[in-house]
């Protein structure tokens, strides 16, 4: 199992953790400014992350072929009566139950929403806080896929941004061992880089058991933050595949009567023209809107947060979208994720998910609403207060928020950002601003990407106005897995040589950041702690 306890720990397992080759932990050019920008002009700091939402998009659309060749696995599998499980860590997990919610939401019918399973590192929990450490266990992995009931013939699509994540390839390979469905690899960094990389992206390249589709789109606007242009077109693809295959589907497994489709009756031929006509459509829709109108939600939200206030976010429509983009701010910014209020010493994050309307209203109500479904949580001893179903209801979105937030911050009152998709446009709201978006063509699928792009811009430059990053580089990144020590010292190597002009060993950095961390408050910027470090002890 990886341990990095000690410095002497990690660097011996370094050699597959050091990531920084891949283009998804590279810098954009065009976002090299980002923070000045968000002090000095917001609008063009929106407009540069738009600009690589477009770029990002436009390297997605030769991938069609391939995404077609998905959607008719996903079409067979229907059409043979089992069902599809995705899969993901983090961003891409998050991305995963997005799907499966559209899919539940009416983007598939009713009797094929239902053979939709999906599943992230730690289970439903992990939605609300990642847990330390877990993605780089392979095999925590195959066992969520085997308590899920995995059996021959269903289909697994592995979402991975990076490539390399351990606990996604555990999953995949393990699928791979359980059916004769070969599952799909998805991932978004160029073969050659991911074979120099890491073993174990090697040995998945290389499976003939599994099918591959390479989502290669370049650098992030901020760089390693794949939550953003990475994960949207993992989303895009996934959700296509889905969309295309349900659409494809002759004849539905017969869930009443438990029989299978006859032997002859098979799925039709998916249409590709299709997925290239959608994707066509979105990328012109996305070329035309003007991300820089969201400048004014972004300065007034901002402001609260530079008053030391909080916010809560409010939505009916756009739960799990709004979501994840609220909770990946926690840890790509190192803020403080959403307390559970079990925890009385968690402390108050800057903003909260409020659900209203729910009848009754509790945290059990809230997640039904949020998932669409009964929440799926990990009950492994020793993750009680991780990973259990009675932990989950500690993170309640209910009316309850009302009373407890106040409570929690001892602030009264919280502004709200409210966040819908109505009729023909999206609404984004925060006290008497409004914002109203034309919706895109395509129908739910691609107003729940083209909200997620808003978002993620939104924050993006946010967080940059607050300061959490130097130009687009997150000095706020909080090392907590193998992965994410290896950014943050690699961060600390490129500001030290931008500095000075000179190189600082690998191995220098990463014994100064052991040894800061113990040091290390929940708020802070570690990158930039470390080069003090490094500065003060040459």
């Amino acid at each position: 199992m990886p341990s990095a306890d000690t410095a002497d720990e990690f660097l011996t397992l370094a050699a597959d953790y050091q990531l920084g080759s891949l283009d998804t932990e590279a810098f954009h050019p065009l976002t090299a400014n980002l923070s000045q920008l968000a002090q000095d002009d917001l609008p063009a700091a929106l407009r540069a992350l738009q600009a690589v939402d477009l770029i990002a998009l436009e390297r997605l659309q030769p991938k069609t072929p391939a995404i077609a060749e998905l959607a008719r696995a996903v079409a067979a599998t229907f059409a043979a009566g089992h069902r599809v499980f995705l899969c993901g860590c983090g961003a891409t997990g998050r991305l995963s139950l997005a799907c499966e919610w559209l899919a539940r939401a009416g983007l598939l019918p009713p009797s094929l929403a239902e053979r939709v399973i999906a599943f992230m590192a730690g289970g439903d929990a992990a939605l609300i806080r990642s847990i330390e450490n877990f993605e780089d266990f392979p095999e925590y992995g195959a066992r969520q896929l085997d308590e899920l009931g995995f059996q021959s013939g269903d289909l697994l699509i592995a979402s991975t941004e990076g490539g390399e994540t351990p606990w996604v390839i555990g999953a995949a390979e393990r699928a791979a061992a359980v059916s004769s469905n070969p599952p799909w690899f998805l991932y978004c960094n160029p073969d050659d880089q991911l074979r120099a990389a890491a073993e174990r992206s090697r040995r998945v390249l290389d499976d003939p058991r599994l099918r591959k589709l390479n989502l290669h789109v370049g650098p992030m606007a901020l760089a390693g933050s794949t939550r953003m242009q990475a994960s949207t077109v993992l989303m895009a693809a996934v959700g296509l595949a889905l969309e295309t295959g349900a659409t494809s589907t002759l004849q539905p497994f017969n869930s009443s009567t438990l029989q299978p489709p006859t032997a002859n009756r098979k799925p039709k031929t998916v249409n590709s023209s299709s997925i290239v006509s959608l994707l066509a459509d979105f990328l012109t829709f996305v070329r035309a809107a003007d991300f820089s109108a969201l400048a004014p939600l972004t300065a007034v939200e901002a402001a609260v947060y530079q008053k030391s206030e909080y916010t809560l976010y409010r939505t009916t429509t756009a739960g799990l979208t709004a979501l994840t983009d609220t909770t990946e701010r926690a840890p790509t910014f190192s803020l403080a994720g959403f307390e559970n209020h079990f925890a009385p010493e968690h402390p108050p994050s800057l903003t909260y998910l409020h659900r209203p309307g729910l009848c009754p209203s509790n945290a059990a109500a809230a997640w039904r609403a949020l998932l669409l479904r009964e929440p799926r949580t990990l009950e492994w001893p020793g993750l009680e207060k991780l990973t259990h179903r009675a932990w989950l209801h500690g993170y309640d979105f209910s009316d309850r928020v009302l009373a407890r937030r106040p409570a929690k911050t001892n602030i009264s009152t919280h502004p709200v950002v409210e966040v819908e998709i109505e009729s023909d446009h999206l609404r984004l709201s925060l006290d008497s601003l409004t914002l109203r978006f034309p919706l895109p063509p395509g129908g739910l699928l691609f107003a729940h990407l083209y909200l997620k792009l808003l978002l993620n811009a939104h924050s993006t430059a946010l967080m940059a106005r607050l300061g959490r990053c130097r130009g687009n580089l997150m000095t706020y990144v909080r090392p907590s897995n193998l992965k994410l020590i290896d950014r943050a010292a690699r961060y600390a190597r490129h500001l030290w040589r931008q500095e000075t002009g000179a190189e600082i060993s690998y191995e220098k950095t990463i014994r100064a950041l052991f040894a800061l961390r113990p040091t290390l408050a929940p708020d802070e910027p570690v990158v930039l702690r470390l080069l003090e470090h490094l500065r003060n002890n040459p």
